[in-house]
């Protein structure tokens, strides 16, 4: 037998030395119990150490609770007390211990990387998705570290990247100091916060505000882009970025964006506007990205292109994890035609870097919603059909449910009602096993839509038939609606609400029912409006025109028309030319003339919708329809 004592008893004697020398009054502040805990634990021994902590707590705590002399009783507690702050030393030299662990191990991996690998290195060094994700304290000691690590190196160009990256990291700090105080000011001083790249140029959102506080050429380009409605893509395919260039923006843009998400998710005092405001944010900066990845692609910087879209993943996974994620949503809310045209060929591209996870079946999801709005079925339907997959191995019952719900309408587009009615009846079934309310309310539509279409279709005129499916969607809209009042996530309920009600109405319409298609398409509209979902607001506003032409409403048909005209152009979804074609017969009714006087009275009503330019566009859409 050794004469040395165990790990375990030189512990109880550390323990003991630091209360006694407590009791006697020697210890002067918590930093000093921090630096005896540091000096005598051994490294790799923690577990013993906190045992041994564990054991003397509990002994201590026996004999306050069992000990009735209340000298020792006192002595007893004030020990207890000593044995609580060593426990919240070690907890914190626990944490930064790890953090330095962390952060060493980050820079020999990024030191250690091959040189079109370094930048990748990096971006997962920051990814805020990371279980010990770094703060931007430690952020600091990381470009630090790095610059270290760069006087060590003997080979001049693995020192010269490793220089630049220390930069762009400290740089893209102190930009984000100058940014941080007007995070959110730009708010108040608009009428309506806007996040997205709508309205006239430098009037909404907050891309002005922030090129005017920084000083570094590219982000105050990209900002000034923004604010212009301009191209990203043609923006970055003009730049010859240099790595701390890169990193100083990948910097900036990852802690506006926490920051804008952070604050909205806490907007207790209006949850469903924060949702809203959050998703907008997350969308918003993955777009970004993936728009400034197709920009340097262009240039054949493949290092760049490879960063931006290890970005956007790690958005969209983040994004993913929030209860608000809209399983059925789309990427429409504060976006316009031109980039989300651009966005939706390269929102993708991150999804081939990363194995089957429940965060991919989501994001496909999303991106699968968002490309059969704008009329690419079969590359929808592959979308949803790998995220059905993912989702059932993953167990995430709400996304299987959603993309059975998804394949139902896209099979209902493509006019193959036996598939659209079989898949939303699986979806039913499932999500009345498992108590998903909003995939009910969901596949209830779906079902009763492809119904409506398949009676139509085979040309059936029993009553019955359309009676049951119409009973179907009533059902479905009354259970979105019953869901508000004990659901949190208010953009969902509304989206939900939103297909329910302009199911019901289309199916209305379909049976030449247009007074009670009317109510059911301006539900469906408002819903829409508060979900962010310009699609769906395109395709209500749209058949509303059709309804009031119909009951010879024709001003309201020209309202109606044009707005939903607009939108559905702006998504680039081709059911917009359905639209002009009413818009063109109406004119050809009325006259010209007429028509425009129309316009002109309901200015004011379209202007808040579309803004002054979206007004101006309406008579060129009409020529765009015209000329094919």
């Amino acid at each position: 037998m050794s004469d040395s004592p165990s790990l375990r008893d030189r512990y109880f004697s550390l323990i003991d030395e630091i209360v006694q020398t407590t009791l006697k009054g020697k210890i002067r502040s918590k930093q000093q119990v921090y630096q005896m805990l540091a000096q005598g634990v051994s490294a790799g021994t923690g577990e013993i150490f906190e045992q041994a902590l564990s054991d003397r707590i509990s002994a201590t705590q026996s004999e306050i609770d069992n000990n009735k002399d209340e000298l020792k009783q006192a002595k007893a507690t004030r020990s207890l007390r000593a044995m609580q702050t060593i426990q919240a030393e070690w907890e914190r030299y626990q944490r930064e211990n790890r953090v330095s662990s962390v952060i060493a191990a980050a820079t020999n991996a990024i030191a250690n990387a091959e040189t079109n690998n370094r930048l990748q290195a990096l971006l997962q060094a920051i990814d805020p998705n990371q279980a010990q994700a770094l703060n931007l304290d430690q952020i600091q000691q990381l470009a630090k570290a790095l610059l270290q690590q760069a006087q060590t190196i003997s080979e001049p160009d693995t020192t010269r990247e490793l220089q630049q990256l220390s930069e762009g990291l400290t740089e893209g700090l102190q930009s984000w100091q100058r940014l941080q105080e007007h995070l959110v000011s730009w708010i108040y001083d608009q009428s309506r916060p806007m996040l997205g790249f709508e309205g006239a140029p430098e009037q909404r959102g907050p891309w002005a505000l922030w090129a005017s506080q920084v000083n570094s050429p590219f982000p105050k380009a990209l900002f000034q882009t923004l604010a212009l409605n301009h191209s990203i893509t043609e923006l970055a395919a003009k730049q010859h970025l240099e790595l701390n260039e890169f990193v100083q923006l990948a910097v900036i843009l990852q802690c506006l964006q926490r920051g804008l998400v952070n604050w909205f998710d806490k907007l207790i005092y209006d949850p469903k506007v924060g949702a809203k405001l959050s998703i907008s944010t997350f969308l918003t900066f993955a777009v970004i990205w993936s728009l400034l990845a197709n920009g340097f692609q262009s240039n054949s910087r493949d290092r760049l292109t490879n960063g931006c879209f290890q970005i956007t993943l790690q958005i969209l996974r983040a994004f993913a994890q929030q209860k608000y994620f809209p399983l059925y949503g789309g990427i429409f809310a504060s976006f316009s035609g031109d980039f989300l045209r651009s966005a939706l060929n390269y929102l993708d591209e991150p999804l081939r870097r990363v194995e089957g996870t429940q965060e991919k079946a989501r994001i496909l999801t999303l991106i699968g919603y968002s490309i059969a709005a704008v009329g690419q079925y079969q590359q929808a339907h592959n979308f949803h059909q790998q995220a059905l997959e993912i989702a059932r191995t993953a167990a995430d019952v709400p996304c299987e449910i959603a993309n059975l719900n998804h394949i139902s309408r896209i099979c209902v587009a493509q006019k193959n009602y036996t598939e659209a009615i079989n898949y939303s009846q699986r979806a039913l079934i499932l999500s009345r096993q498992t108590g998903e309310r909003i995939g009910e309310a969901n596949a209830l539509a779906n079902l009763g839509y492809s119904e409506v279409l398949q009676a139509q279709q085979l040309e059936r005129v029993e009553p019955e038939v359309y009676e049951m499916a119409i009973n179907y969607l009533q059902q479905g809209l009354q259970l979105s609606e019953r869901l508000g009042d004990s659901y949190g996530t208010e953009s969902v309920l509304q989206q939900s609400k939103a297909l329910c009600g302009s199911s019901l109405g289309i199916a209305y319409i379909i049976l030449s029912q247009p007074q009670a298609a009317i109510p059911y398409l301006e539900t469906g509209w408002q819903a829409a409006q508060m979900s962010g979902d310009l699609y769906l607001q395109g395709l209500n506003l749209s058949y509303l025109a059709e309804a009031n032409y119909n009951l010879q409403q024709i001003e309201k048909a020209i309202l109606m028309g044009s707005l939903g005209m607009y939108l559905l152009e702006q998504i680039n979804s081709p059911q917009w030319r359905q639209a002009a074609g009413l818009m063109t017969i109406l004119r050809g009714q009325i006259g010209t003339e007429a028509f425009e006087n129309a316009l002109k009275q309901y200015r004011a009503q379209i202007i808040p919708i579309i803004g002054v330019d979206g007004y101006d566009y309406i008579p060129q859409l009409l020529v765009k329809y015209q000329n094919g």
